[in-house]
């Protein structure tokens, strides 16, 4: 299982690399791992603001439907959408290929209950 160090991570299991004022958004491959094979992606997200914790859409998977929580505050301007034809992007390749939406950040990500790779791994773990 991968914990990549340049990322930062929620209590609800995703992740963000952030570049600038840009945070590219995706699940994590513990959460992958958790729900099994991955079937669909339902964001409609795009091109709105969308508030710290709220969800930013769905994902599903064999298992269970879960929805997305967004950890930081920002605009939605652009969705992966090679999810569209290959979910399973998000089970294989989590953190380059399967990312899911970038936003534009609206608040600073030091505001936000965000965890280190290895404070994640730990709870994660546990």
């Amino acid at each position: 299982m991968e914990f990549p160090a340049d990322l930062l991570y929620t209590r609800e299991h995703e992740w963000l690399r952030i570049d600038g004022q840009i945070a590219t958004i995706g699940i994590t491959d513990f959460a992958q791992d958790q729900l099994g094979d991955i079937v669909y992606v339902d964001i409609e997200a795009l091109g709105q603001t969308v508030e710290r914790n709220s969800t930013f859409g769905t994902v599903e998977a064999v298992k269970a439907v879960s929805d997305l929580f967004m950890p930081v505050t920002g605009s939605v301007i652009e969705v992966n959408e090679a999810l569209g034809d290959k979910p399973d992007l998000v089970n294989t390749d989590p953190y380059t290929k399967g990312w899911m939406i970038k936003v534009q950040l609206d608040e600073d990500p030091g505001q936000a209950d965000l965890m280190t790779a290895a404070e994640y791994k730990k709870m994660a773990m546990a």
